[in-house]
């Protein structure tokens, strides 16, 4: 291990020993720092030290050809200082390279949702469609605060819905959180934290009167669809979500106790939906299949409907009622029963609301008959409080 008192002009000079295919050339007053020169030609700059656990450990400062001795010397200090501060850093520069794009992330966020996510469906597109084109290449680490709240911001301006750009907020939230909890290398900082959520108002004000609601059901009846007439009846009547009905089993039905088992709603829990007398009508009405469990099956596949989306639009707009949602089907039924007096704790467990604020939103059709009661007090006072009533 020859030593000398590199400088540029030495550098510049070296040459490999005849019969050897390389050799290094140390610095006598920087530890480590080295010049190694092959019988190619080719010279490089090194820095070798021993780390904390007495490895021996090298990093590549730069070629000759591409960086002038200068700025490998100043490199060589920087390093060197690391070192005896006690640090590594060959280790931080492969720690460095460790960490993984969000591409790389998203693969195992994407297989983790899969093994357990009713929704998986959702979610990969959100990460396709939304996400990945702009973060994929990126290091966890390059990926900043500031530029995400920018990036929803955008993604808001683009026509998204609030609602959309919150789950994609909370989509790419949850990566992070993850890689965390994985001790995912790069993952200690979660870009996405602290990002307030969009305001969202998705209370749709749609309820079907009466009239409406017998038209819908004349429509159902007359469609190509056999099932529709009867899908419509029993959301309407039971306030149950679309998919809970699709997914609706025989054996979930108690006739004598006139109550549905939903195994598992949309927050994961099981829960009892009440029958009517109407509902059971409906239900007596129902074609059965041999050696078919689900309640409202496709007749042609004897499985659940993937979509009846041509059906229901079908009819919809034969009734007059273009732009109504499915979803819809269960305000109203919450509506009917508001405007039945029935007070918003019932009617937010008969839909399976987790706090009574998801039933607020009813209130105000309850307000007919609160009005009704303080008119017609008022009409017991006619001519008292105020002579001129």
């Amino acid at each position: 291990m020859p030593k000398t008192n590199l400088s540029a002009a030495f550098v510049r000079q070296a040459t490999c020993p005849a019969g050897k295919r390389k050799i290094d050339y140390y610095d006598q007053s920087i530890t480590g720092f080295v010049a190694e020169v092959r019988s190619t030609g080719g010279k490089t700059y090194y820095l070798r030290y021993q780390d904390p656990h007495e490895r021996q450990r090298q990093l590549r400062i730069g070629s000759a050809a591409d960086i002038t001795f200068e700025q490998a010397r100043k490199k060589a200090i920087q390093l060197r200082s690391q070192v005896v501060l006690e640090g590594d850093p060959a280790a931080e520069k492969e720690a460095r390279r460790a960490i993984p794009t969000y591409g790389e992330l998203a693969v195992q966020h994407l297989a983790y949702a899969k093994s357990y996510q009713k929704s998986y469906s959702s979610t990969e597109i959100n990460l396709r469609v939304h996400i990945l084109p702009r973060w994929s290449k990126l290091k966890l680490t390059e990926i900043h605060q500031k530029d995400v709240a920018i990036w929803l911001a955008q993604k808001g301006g683009e026509g998204l819905a609030p609602a959309t750009v919150e789950k994609i907020r909370v989509l790419f939230h949850r990566s992070f959180e993850l890689a965390r909890r994985w001790n995912v290398v790069g993952s200690e900082t979660n870009p996405v934290k602290g990002i307030p959520r969009m305001r969202i108002d998705n209370a749709r004000e749609r309820y079907l009167s009466r009239d409406e609601i017998r038209r819908l059901l004349r429509a159902c009846e007359a469609s190509i669809n056999p099932q529709l007439k009867y899908i419509v009846a029993l959301l309407t009547l039971s306030g149950a979500r679309k998919s809970e009905l699709l997914f609706a089993k025989w054996n979930h039905i108690d006739i004598e106790r006139q109550l549905w088992l939903i195994p598992t709603s949309k927050n994961g829990k099981h829960r009892y939906v009440p029958l009517s007398q109407a509902a059971l009508t409906i239900i007596d009405q129902l074609p059965k299949f041999d050696n078919c469990p689900w309640l409202i099956p496709n007749p042609e596949t004897r499985q659940p409907f993937v979509s009846f989306k041509h059906s229901w639009e079908t009819a919809r707009d034969a009734a007059g009622l273009k732009g109504l949602h499915v979803h819809d089907l269960r305000h109203t039924a919450a509506s009917l029963m508001a405007a039945a007096s029935i007070d918003l704790y019932t009617i937010g467990k008969v839909l399976g609301h987790q706090n009574i604020a998801s039933s607020q939103r009813y209130s105000h059709l309850a307000n007919d008959k609160l009005l009704a009661a303080v008119e017609a007090g008022a009409a017991k006072m006619k001519g008292v409080l105020l002579p001129a009533l």
